[in-house]
This record gives C-alpha cells, sequence and structure tokens, in this order.
C-alpha cells in the first residue's frame, strides 16, 4: 500500500502515519515529493490496517499499489529519481557517459586513460578491480591494488569511478573507494549481496542478469530499495537468446517499458551487449534514441593488448568520433550528452 499525505501535512503527522504502520507489523518507506510526501508500506500483502491509516491526521488516500516491485514503482513515485555523482545528475534529462577500460590492468593504463576521458568531457570512469571470469585461470582483477590504482586517477583528474563489487566481504572496501558501485550480470540475485548493499547510501548500478525477465529485474532493485537504498541506477547490457552474431541480444526495448513503469533512471551497456567494437556506436546511438539516461562503454588506450574484453572496447579515436556522433541523436530526442 502506499499512503499519501496531503501537501499541508506535518513532520509529526507523517512521523505518526509511520508508527502506526510498524504497529501493523509492516514496515515504513517516506518518499518526499516536490509537493507532498508518500509513505510506501512493504510486508503487507493485502489491505489490513487500510481504514485505520486513511482516517489519520494528514492523510490524503491510502493506495493499493498492485506491483510486486513497490518502492521502485511509478505507482509509489511518480517523478523520475534523478541520481548525483559527484555533481554528475543521472536521470535528469541528459544522458550520462560512463567509459573506461574493463579491468585495471596497471598504473599507466589507468592514469592514461582517466585523463584522456576528462579532456573529453566524461566525468565517471568504469574500471574493474575485481573481475568475475568465466574462466578460473583469466585475469581476475588487481583487487586492492586495483582500487588503489582508481582512487590515484580520481585525485588526479577529478573523474568519479564506477567499479565492481562480487560478494559480500569485499563491500566495505569498495564502498570507501568506489563513488558508484556495480553489480554485475551474474550477482542480480545474489540476495544476499543485495541485502549488504541496501544498508550503504552509495549508489548502486544494478546490471539485468543475463537470463533475467523485467520483473525479476526490478525484483532484484528492490532488495536494495527495501533496505533502504534508493540510489540504484538500472543497466540493461543484454540478455542470452538463440542469437548469436553478437555477444548477447541488447534488449533496447527494454527501455521505454522500464521508464514507463519505474521511477529509477536506466542506462544501457552496448559494449556487453555486442561484445563487438565495430557495432558498439551503432548501438550507443539506438539506446539514447530509446531514451536511455546513459551509456557505459568500454574504452582503451591499446584494445588489442587489452586483459579482458579487448574485443569489445573502443580506442580513444573511436570513442571521440562516437562522442561526437551521439550529439545530434540526443538533440533529435530533446537531450543532451553530460
Amino acid at each position: 500500500m502506499l499512503v499519501v499525505m496531503n501537501a499541508q501535512a506535518t513532520p509529526e503527522q507523517i512521523q505518526a502515519v509511520e508508527a502506526r504502520i510498524r504497529e501493523l507489523g509492516y514496515e515504513p518507506h517516506p518518499i518526499p515529493g516536490p509537493s507532498r510526501t508518500a509513505v510506501g508500506i512493504t510486508g503487507n500483502a493485502g489491505t489490513e490496517g487500510r481504514d485505520s491509516l486513511r482516517l489519520m491526521p494528514g492523510v490524503e488516500d491510502v493506495i493499493r499499489v498492485t506491483v510486486p516491485y513497490k518502492l521502485v514503482s511509478r505507482e509509489t513515485k511518480q517523478e523520475p529519481t534523478v541520481i548525483d555523482v559527484n555533481g554528475v545528475r543521472i536521470g535528469e534529462g541528459g544522458v550520462t557517459m560512463i567509459a573506461g577500460p574493463c579491468s585495471v590492468e596497471n598504473e599507466e593504463m589507468i592514469l592514461e586513460t582517466a585523463h584522456f576521458l576528462r579532456d573529453v568531457g566524461v566525468r565517471l570512469m568504469r574500471g574493474g578491480a575485481y573481475k568475475p571470469r568465466t574462466s578460473p585461470y583469466a585475469f581476475q582483477g588487481l583487487g586492492i591494488e586495483g582500487l588503489r590504482l582508481l582512487a590515484k586517477a580520481r585525485e588526479e583528474t577529478g573523474v568519479g569511478i564506477v567499479t565492481e563489487v562480487l560478494d559480500v566481504e569485499t563491500v566495505d572496501v569498495v564502498a570507501d573507494m568506489a563513488d558508484v558501485l556495480q553489480v554485475g550480470t551474474r550477482n542480480m540475485q545474489n540476495y544476499s549481496l543485495l541485502r549488504r548493499l541496501s544498508r550503504i547510501r552509495k549508489p548502486i548500478l544494478l546490471k539485468r542478469g543475463m537470463a533475467a525477465t523485467l520483473d525479476e529485474w526490478l525484483m532484484a532493485a528492490e532488495y536494495l530499495a527495501a533496505g533502504g537504498n534508493r540510489n540504484v541506477i538500472l543497466c540493461e547490457r543484454g540478455v542470452r537468446t538463440f542469437a548469436d552474431h553478437t555477444r548477447n541480444t541488447l534488449d533496447l526495448s527494454v527501455i521505454p517499458v522500464v521508464k514507463h513503469i519505474s521511477h529509477l533512471p536506466v542506462i544501457a551497456d552496448p559494449s556487453h551487449g555486442t561484445g563487438k567494437a565495430d557495432f558498439v556506436p551503432a548501438m550507443s546511438k539506438a539506446a539514447v534514441a530509446a531514451g536511455a539516461d546513459g551509456l557505459i562503454i568500454e574504452v582503451h588506450p591499446q584494445p588489442a593488448r587489452a586483459m579482458s574484453d579487448g574485443a569489445q572496447s573502443l580506442n580513444f579515436d573511436a570513442f571521440r568520433q562516437m562522442s561526437d556522433e551521439l550529439q545530434p541523436i540526443a538533440s533529435a530526442v530533446n537531450r543532451r550528452i553530460n
């Protein structure tokens, strides 16, 4: 259920509603809005207590939320969520660029990339310190040393850092350094990890599972929101289908659907979605046209020498050219690249 307070409701009245919800055995989730506050309720399977809440001072209405992902649904919050990452506002009508290598390989490479991104106006850099790999023999990332190098890159250039967290044990050390914590496709339904991340206050970039339905993806986001972390960025990174002409099938049709039923920002990952650098620019343009709030692109100074995902990484010249070509696409749909 959702308790909608009237525009004149006082903080004391809102607190009284929250207390009553707890008395009923449920969990309240205040949702401030531009003109009024709503209080989402989780833990209730029906409409128990609805009448007693409706009669409380300051309450305008009590509405039943029909979808299972209550807190991330537009039934609960109509206006889009905007997430501020070091002054970069994701979901505010622009197309936020996040770029960088698949993994942090060494100091020279990551600093070179960070300086390049800063110079072309990209303010958020991705880079994996911990890497989940299909093969146990593949490069697994530099771990703590990789985090140290990312911190040095941010100190030198001012770019914000987006990096993946793999397990509950490393949440604290990654959260101490990262500006955005990424949950990869393999961990989308790692509920222990999601519960732990729900208790931190840094933004979470939640990638869609490689075989996840839209409902499963949004329910994973609900784990984060239900635990108290509403700063969730959804990321479509491609799903597995029968097609084999690309690494995955980048499901751009999900972007307008997500924006219709959820208030969370959604970005696209055409690098993993295609697995081939030649196709990344075209799918980036299509994602912008489809309404994506951002793009996360793999960029490497020498893709042929990359220790992971070199085939889908753009070099600096290709990224610069793609960025220039995205500008008119964004303008055509009344958006801007930021």
